[in-house]
């Protein structure tokens, strides 16, 4: 029973995320978490104010039921599932977290000083979520789709702008955790 704790290797996750592309491709369907947004604010009767919300929300359920099972399972899978939260991080990575003013680095997934209850209740932190939260919100819209929806649908239906898109997310996420992400932590501390 051990192996329920431990995380999946490649070799079944990997094919498990091909199956499940697989058949959303024979289904004619595409993955993606974000369009879900769009989804919630039609049916909440944005269509009234705006084109943009006025689609046949209908056939979208089916993504909504899979976000929702997503946030279901990732909540069942900390609690009940997970005997350890630490991560093994290489050492180099912890001394340069550890300088950038990380305690406990690797200790659990996500790090208090960014996301714990007294972070958030600041008005830094609060900041700092809308800020963060816009600019996800924004580069999802303008990019056509969330990092998932192009790195594991766009990808596989080989698709040019989601290559580009995966591109730009990569060289953003470089971008965000080299120049920074340093000078943010310091404007949050």
């Amino acid at each position: 029973m051990n192996w329920i704790y431990e995380a999946w290797p490649w070799y079944v996750a990997g094919p498990g995320i091909v199956l499940a592309m697989a058949l959303l491709i024979y289904f004619g369907k595409s993955f993606g978490v974000s369009s879900n947004i769009r989804t919630m604010c039609s049916i909440a009767g944005a269509g009234k104010f705006s084109d943009f919300f006025r689609f046949d929300w209908n056939a979208q359920i089916w993504n909504l039921v899979f976000a929702l099972g997503a946030v279901i399972g990732g909540f069942i899978t900390h609690n009940y599932l997970t005997i350890n939260h630490s991560i093994d991080l290489n050492p180099n990575t912890v001394k340069s977290l550890e300088n950038l003013g990380f305690e406990n680095v690797g200790s659990d997934i996500i790090p208090i000083e960014l996301f714990g209850a007294e972070v958030l209740g600041t008005w830094q932190g609060l900041l700092f979520l809308i800020i963060g939260g816009v600019l996800v919100g924004f580069g999802s819209r303008y990019a056509g789709g969330c990092t998932s929806g192009h790195a594991i649908s766009g990808l596989s239906n080989f698709q040019l702008p989601s290559l580009i898109a995966v591109i730009g997310f990569f060289i953003g996420g470089l971008i965000m955790t080299f120049f920074i992400l340093p000078h943010l932590l310091t404007f949050m501390s």
